[in-house]
């Protein structure tokens, strides 16, 4: 974005924001609805923006531009983080501007999808890629920026700096995983980035500065989607649904698969135990053993 002196506040936003801890890609998210805002309100400075102003703004949002909850959320958590925690505003609408958490389950593939689904991706980068997402449990930001030097072949861990929050965690990488980024370092060998951006030819991984864009691995990902069978609606995020899944399905204790996932709070992990069918499969049969009848 050009940023010019009508948006002389914008580095000190981004800035605020990075101090808090907050992951880059929810940093730029925030900072995009202060933007709006601004535009808004031509030739303001965001600054002087007023409560009522903003109750207007957000009304307009909700009732005219029909925002989704989803983007509702992110409206509002970027309104409260600048009024409130950059400004320090103690403004009442602030504690009303609260978007209802969605209880929808995620969506989660089968083993066998997963492998369907990963095997049809025609490009390997990619395909290496989404496996990594998967069998490591990452979001889509975490797998882009991994390096090298993030590979503990020793412990056979994976070491995710910066996740959501801020928070570092290691996950355990799979011997196959391990081959197979090994396989793929291979094909640019890159001496920073796992995933670097290849360019327009292919050819520019080894010199590459930054890792791929998020738009090939998504694309590829719903390319393989339209040559599957899989009628699901799936994106990158559904592989690590998937993962958790399978890994309680497979008995894996609900507190490791917490920290492989990085989430602070079990009950966040705990949405997955509504999606295993092992679990659902054990209950219906003592059910039926312990209701027997007459």
């Amino acid at each position: 974005m050009s940023k010019g002196p009508q948006y002389a506040w914008y580095e000190r936003v981004r800035e605020a924001l990075q101090l808090k801890g907050l992951a880059e890609r929810s940093v730029q998210s925030y900072l995009r609805e202060v933007r709006k805002l601004a535009d808004h309100y031509p030739g303001r400075d965001p600054e002087a923006v007023t409560e009522e102003e903003v109750r207007a703004y957000v009304l307009h949002r909700r009732n005219v531009d029909k925002l989704s909850r989803a983007s509702l959320r992110i409206l509002y958590a970027g309104l409260n983080h600048y009024f409130r925690d950059v400004l320090r505003r103690e403004w009442h609408l602030l504690g009303l501007i609260k978007a209802p958490k969605e209880s929808k389950l995620p969506v989660v593939l089968t083993v066998e999808e997963v492998y369907k689904l990963i095997g049809g991706v025609r490009t390997p980068q990619n395909r290496t890629f989404l496996w990594t997402v998967y069998s490591c449990g990452l979001r889509l930001q975490e797998a882009l920026h991994l390096q090298i030097r993030d590979i503990d072949s020793q412990r056979m861990m994976i070491h995710v700096h910066r996740g959501k929050g801020a928070k570092d965690r290691y996950v355990p990488l799979p011997l196959s995983t391990l081959l197979l980024l090994r396989k793929h370092w291979a094909t640019h060998r890159n001496p920073a980035w796992l995933f670097p951006a290849l360019g327009r030819g292919g050819q520019d991984g080894a010199t590459a500065d930054k890792p791929a864009h998020h738009t090939s691995v998504q694309c590829a990902l719903l390319g393989a989607l339209k040559d599957s069978a899989i009628r699901k609606k799936v994106g990158v995020h559904t592989l690590r649904h998937s993962y958790a899944t399978h890994l309680l399905e497979a008995g894996v204790h609900i507190r490791a698969v917490q920290a492989y996932l990085g989430h602070s709070l079990i009950d966040t992990t705990m949405v997955y135990l509504h999606l295993t069918r092992n679990g659902q499969a054990d209950a219906v049969d003592k059910i039926n053993k312990l209701m027997g009848g007459f």
